[in-house]
């Protein structure tokens, strides 16, 4: 999603001409998110699911639970796997085929903030050890694209596996038997959320917008858990950030991520 024709060069100029007076193109302070919006159950076949408004851009999150074999290396843990896709319709630059780097990147990211943070127990994931456990997939589709698709998808993956429910199997005559009628919710430890960042200049913003995210100089995404620390971090883009601003970028996304975590509450409870 990047581009570097007159008109993106021109957008950058205005850009950071406002950000040298203080201000943003849409009015919001330099570590304002966008207004979100979490909209839980939005799948009904899906054993969790959510929706998500980041301003303009819209995600909607699939989770799907069923049996899997173990990985070798980890044969008493269950599975989690985060994936990532962006419509045509999202975006006019977005076209059908395999998916580009980016969007390889952005489901790596978002897995891995999830997964750091030890959000989901997998140890509670075991059907018979070595043999059998519970795979949890997290499929994330980008139906309208406005900048910043790393939160977005983070929080729409973060809201489904908060309202998930996982069925209960049985292990008879050497494999998985469902149990009927028998479910209980994933094992939660904590809720992980993301803040990117992105720099313009010597500027660092919050949740860049699309137009903010194509003149971006350098980007860094940081996740922290329920407890305020940081468990996963991502940079990105041509440029870099000095460790006094690394350290600015941190203590912004604890302060910013405990307002969005209150969010992804109030939608969990919501959905019970």
């Amino acid at each position: 999603m990047t581009s570097t024709s007159v008109i993106d060069q021109l957008k950058r100029t205005q850009i950071l001409e406002l950000l040298e007076q203080g201000k943003r193109v849409d009015g919001r302070a330099f570590d304002e998110a966008r207004e979100i919006k979490i909209e839980t159950n939005a799948i009904p076949k899906a054993n969790g699911s959510a929706r998500v408004f980041l301003g303009d851009t819209e995600v909607i999150c699939g989770v799907k639970i069923q049996p899997d074999r173990p990985f070798p290396d980890t044969g008493d843990k269950g599975l989690f796997i985060c994936t990532a896709e962006l419509l045509p319709l999202s975006h006019p630059t977005v076209e059908t085929g395999p998916p580009q780097p980016p969007v390889i990147e952005l489901a790596r990211v978002v897995d891995r903030g999830i997964r750091e943070s030890h959000m989901v127990d997998v140890s509670q994931l075991v059907i018979e050890k070595d043999k059998s456990v519970i795979g949890v997939f997290a499929d994330n589709v980008v139906v309208d694209y406005d900048g910043n698709l790393f939160d977005a998808c983070s929080y729409a993956t973060t809201a489904a596996l908060l309202t998930s429910k996982t069925p209960k199997w049985n292990w008879t005559d050497d494999s998985p038997v469902l149990a009927e009628g028998e479910e209980t919710p994933l094992p939660i430890t904590t809720i992980p959320v993301s803040v990117t960042m992105g720099k313009i200049g010597t500027y660092i913003i919050v949740d860049p917008n699309g137009d903010e995210w194509e003149s971006m100089d350098a980007r860094v995404t940081i996740t922290t858990d329920s407890d305020g620390n940081i468990c996963a971090l991502q940079k990105g883009g041509s440029d870099g950030f000095t460790q006094d601003e690394i350290n600015q970028c941190g203590e912004i996304s604890v302060k910013v991520g405990a307002k969005i975590r209150e969010k992804l509450k109030e939608a969990q409870k919501d959905s019970q």
